[in-house]
């Protein structure tokens, strides 16, 4: 996969903070080499926090997010200092822009404060260093002038160093696999499936089996069956989308491992198991119960799409309640949880594993459980164990 064609959710995201008039935004286009983020004395010019795709070396592929001032003033500036700290939910590495002539302030204290609770790591910049200096105090503070260039290369040597704390192999599915293994991928293709394409989950899914050297074959459910058939060796697993999850496991042989996209992802951004305790509380639900179903992409939703049609109508069914439901998509993600019986989340495909286990700790911290699609799915059609043998201790707490 190419620089230019990595997801966002894979790229290390680099966030820039500071006061207004820090210096934030020009050390960003300094960092860059790009006129990224609007320069002014103007104070407030950055609005909203501004995110761009691009490969920076050393690095290579990374998300560049320019973010309002945390002293911002107002209504509409305290609502901008919010999303500037919202920003840290996605962050990997945080870069802390302080004004040379002013020094550290109370909000960039608070600031460092809540980056430490979040455990981001992060350094402290210096900017302004030709007009006034402050010599850093520790590994991780380093003294740049933006309008200049002087320690620019030195800072982006150091925000590699910091993003390399963050890294660790991950793999979607090729650790279950071994050289040769055949793997059946189960894509319905029906009104809400985009036109033209696979969807990104399918896409690196593909992509993480032809890596180590397996096969992978692609078909509809209503050709699964032939599919099976026609294929000389057994297949070493079958993955499906987790809406054709009834129909696929009765035709995939017990013998044949089966899971889904969705249940694969939960395992990739580390929140399988919080999934398979949560899932046990859709049998606890009564009727007036809000259910939030929330999404990590935003997209055009139609006729029979599974998180406001199929869910819902599952639920339903599988419980014989009147439930309420909420909806959140893309980067909005509900406040006030503790007013929710249970939360449905997708596999969280576009999020940052960082994001998506923010998003859990929300849940857990207000004392709601919290699922996924894959999850709840194969719980109310009785697959959940079998779906989950490929991770056999999470297939253990499910018991029989």
């Amino acid at each position: 996969m190419s620089l230019n064609n990595t997801p966002s959710a894979e790229r290390i995201h680099i966030a820039f903070f500071g006061r207004r008039n820090a210096g934030k935004s020009s050390v960003v286009n300094a960092v860059t080499g790009q006129n990224l983020a609007i320069v002014s004395e103007v104070l407030g010019t950055t609005t909203d926090p501004v995110s761009k795709a691009m490969e920076l070396l050393p690095l290579g592929p990374v998300v560049i997010i320019d973010t309002p001032g945390i002293d911002d003033e107002g209504e509409l500036g305290t609502l901008r200092v919010k999303r500037s700290y919202q920003v840290l939910n996605k962050t990997d590495v945080a870069v802390l822009v302080v004004d040379s002539a002013v020094g550290i302030t109370g909000e960039d204290e608070a600031l460092l404060e809540r980056i430490l609770q979040k455990a981001v790591p992060y350094c402290i910049v210096y900017n302004k260093n030709d007009t006034a200096k402050i010599l850093p105090k520790g590994d991780n503070e380093i003294s740049v002038s933006a309008r200049t260039g002087d320690g620019i290369y030195e800072l982006k040597e150091l925000i590699a160093r910091l993003a390399k704390t963050e890294e660790k192999e991950k793999h979607i599915v090729s650790h279950l696999l071994d050289k040769d293994d055949i793997v059946v991928l189960v894509v319905p293709i029906d009104e809400s499936a985009p036109k033209g394409r696979l969807i990104l989950p399918q896409q690196q899914t593909i992509r993480d089996i032809i890596d180590c050297h397996c096969i992978s074959v692609v078909t509809q459910p209503e050709e699964l069956p032939q599919t099976l058939s026609s294929l000389a060796k057994k297949p070493k697993m079958v993955i499906t989308d987790s809406q054709a999850f009834a129909r696929v496991s009765r035709d995939v042989p017990e013998d044949i491992l089966l899971t889904s996209f969705s249940i694969l992802f939960a395992n990739y951004k580390g929140n399988l198991r919080l999934a398979v305790e949560g899932v046990k509380a859709i049998d606890r639900l009564c009727d007036g119960d809000t259910v939030l179903i929330s999404e990590g992409c935003t997209h055009h939703r139609q006729c029979g799409d599974i998180g406001t049609v199929k869910l819902p109508r599952l639920l339903e069914k599988y419980t014989g309640k009147k439930l309420s439901y909420k909806w959140t998509s893309g980067t909005e993600f509900a406040l006030g949880l503790s007013k929710l019986s249970l939360v449905i989340h997708c596999g969280g495909c576009m999020l940052s594993e960082r994001e998506m286990k923010y998003r859990l700790k929300c849940a857990e911290d207000e004392g709601v459980p919290i699922t996924n699609y894959g999850t709840a799915i194969a719980y109310m059609n009785g697959i959940l164990q079998r779906s989950t043998l490929v991770f056999p201790e999470i297939a253990a707490l499910i018991g029989g």
